[in-house]
């Protein structure tokens, strides 16, 4: 078989299903719809809407909401994609497995290698805001942790070479204790985080998803308190103007909003554990979605309602409103409510780290089982049933560099990554109808012709790039100079919604995956030139990995050539 074919070779269902009967253990099917509905929740409802919502609405003011019920049809789109590929292939993978019946190997081994983008390395910006989070809680107690001990080493350097003394990352290089005259500068809280959850989905899904409807009753609990109480501090002056920086003002926290909906998807990974995968997961996946699309509408509202717009440049804005509306001779009690807001703001890092940690392995187990990864990989615990090695590795993997690194910039990263993933997962459907693959489901997308809404489409860009030439090229421009990585995405974006309007015409490519890739394309094209670079440079590395080994070891060539 030629070097073309053997990247291109895709697996079939009755592939997966005799992967999975050659297991010598068994996942548990423990998970039911709230169970799942719970995980969406878990890994939705984070950092989002307790710290990166304030940035976005300080960019976008009220307006910004648009943005929130944008990108939650942006997902809902997907989930249908997610949900048609969940009733055909109920197993551990996600992504990765929808790529490899769809677009075959190669494109498989890239998802799978850029999904450690969502939920490995995601998770650790997310370790570090949650010890951000609890030193701060702890601030000012007899708990308080010394900054040398939840500081990361590399801020702590750069502060104390740019002479910034009253910084608290000066004073966490000044003070602390040294070997050979190196200072010991590490943020133990986050890993401590990360080895209390990993040790959590380390000894059974029993113990995860109880831990997880704990922590997402305790932050919707939080989170209506919030609204609720909120609505009394309501000044609607501070509507006005909704939108301050225009259209271009909400388009700058495309990727703070975005990261607000990353890990719906997350569930997908969890397909064995499931009572009914094929019923039960697009449920949980639909209604997660729903619930907190809902609710970062009424916060943002509620936010952008109590203070104006331009004061929640704050890492901590739910607490920070309060605090402002607290002058009011209500100290006590707003005092009271800040504090609970910083336990639930803990605790639902804490969820989002959870449902993380739990997916990562999965999709190790799956390339495993294909020969992608060492076998080690794919093997379950005999007592716990959980993919053992697969966890350990994802937690020091999350937990050494949060330990020691500061990655600001993971944000972006982890959005351009799950992007990505959803296009791909389009794109999948969009394929199988073409070839009218895998016809039966348990969950069927509602078909609709795709020229039905691309050629309107079309044309409505057509009219309002005439008439507003400025937005031609989705508010960034593509004036002269523009940087390549700004063309290069929004040429991508025009470019695949001609191809499938003229291929809607002699072809079954349904309107709803089309729409999803398309958003999801749209999204991509906002980010940043260096979200691009380096995301280029994560898929270059992942493709030599593939090629070293998981070339030469795929289950799937090797049966071919025998």
């Amino acid at each position: 078989m030629s070097f073309w074919n053997n990247i291109r070779r895709k697996k079939t269902i009755a592939h997966l299903a005799s992967l999975q009967q050659q297991e010598a253990t068994v996942m548990q099917r423990v998970l039911g719809v709230r169970d799942l509905t719970a995980l969406g929740i878990a890994a939705i409802i984070g950092a989002g809407i307790f710290g990166t919502i304030g940035k976005a609405s300080f960019d976008g003011g009220p307006a910004i909401i648009w943005l929130f019920i944008f990108t939650g049809i942006t997902c809902g789109l997907s989930a249908l994609s997610y949900a048609r590929f969940a009733g055909i292939a109920p197993v551990s993978g996600s992504a990765y497995t929808y790529a490899y019946l769809s677009f075959g190997e190669l494109l498989a081994w890239i998802i799978g290698w850029d999904l450690l983008l969502e939920y490995a390395i995601g998770n650790i910006a997310v370790a570090i805001s949650w010890s951000d989070y609890f030193t701060g809680l702890l601030s000012g107690t007899f708990l308080e942790i010394p900054s040398w001990m939840s500081m990361d080493f590399l801020s702590a350097k750069r502060a104390f070479e740019a002479g910034l003394k009253g910084s608290e990352a000066y004073a966490a290089y000044l003070n602390a204790p040294r070997i050979l005259g190196f200072p010991l500068i590490a943020d133990v809280p986050a890993l401590m985080i990360v080895v209390l959850i990993t040790w959590l989905c380390y000894v059974g899904i029993h113990e995860t998803r109880r831990a997880g409807n704990v922590m997402v009753l305790l932050k919707l609990a939080v989170i209506a308190l919030v609204i609720i109480c909120g609505v009394f501090f309501i000044n609607t002056d501070n509507w006005i103007p909704f939108a301050p920086n225009g259209f271009s003002g909400v388009m700058t926290g495309v990727s703070a909003v975005f990261f607000s909906y990353i890990g719906f998807d997350a569930i997908s990974t969890t397909a064995e554990e499931c009572k009914n995968p094929q019923r039960d997961l697009p449920k949980g996946m639909f209604y997660s979605l729903l619930i907190c699309t809902v609710l970062y509408i009424l916060i943002t509202l509620v936010l952008t309602g109590m203070v104006p717009y331009t004061e929640l440049n704050v890492g901590d804005p739910l607490a920070h409103v309060f605090g402002h509306v607290g002058l009011n001779g209500t100290k006590g009690i707003i005092a009271v409510i800040k504090g609970i807001i910083a336990v639930s703001a803990i605790v639902a890092m804490a969820s989002v780290l959870l449902v993380f940690q739990l997916g990562q392995p999965r999709i190790w187990m799956s390339m495993s089982r294909d020969g992608l990864l060492p076998r080690i990989f794919s093997r379950l615990h005999p007592k716990y049933h959980t993919p053992g090695f697969s966890t350990i590795v994802t937690g020091l993997l999350v937990a050494i560099p949060a330990l020691f690194l500061n990655l600001t910039e993971v944000t972006d990263l982890t959005s351009i990554g799950t992007l990505f993933a959803f296009v791909l997962v389009n794109g999948g459907v969009i394929i199988m109808d073409m070839k009218n693959e895998h016809a039966t489901g348990a969950f069927r997308i509602p078909y609709i012709p795709a020229w039905w809404g691309l050629f309107p489409l079309l044309i409505t860009l057509g009219i309002l790039s005439f008439i507003y030439p400025e937005q031609a090229a989705f508010s960034s421009g593509l004036q002269k100079g523009t940087h390549w990585l700004v063309l290069l995405p929004r040429m991508l974006l025009l470019a695949t919604m001609v191809l499938l309007a003229i291929g809607s015409v002699n072809k079954r490519i349904s309107l709803i995956p089309s729409l999803g890739l398309l958003s999801c394309l749209y999204l991509m094209a906002e980010l940043s030139p260096l979200n691009w670079e380096r995301f280029f440079i994560w898929l270059a590395l992942g493709l030599v990995i593939y090629f070293l080994y998981g070339y030469r070891h795929s289950k799937i060539r090797k049966e071919k050539t025998t």
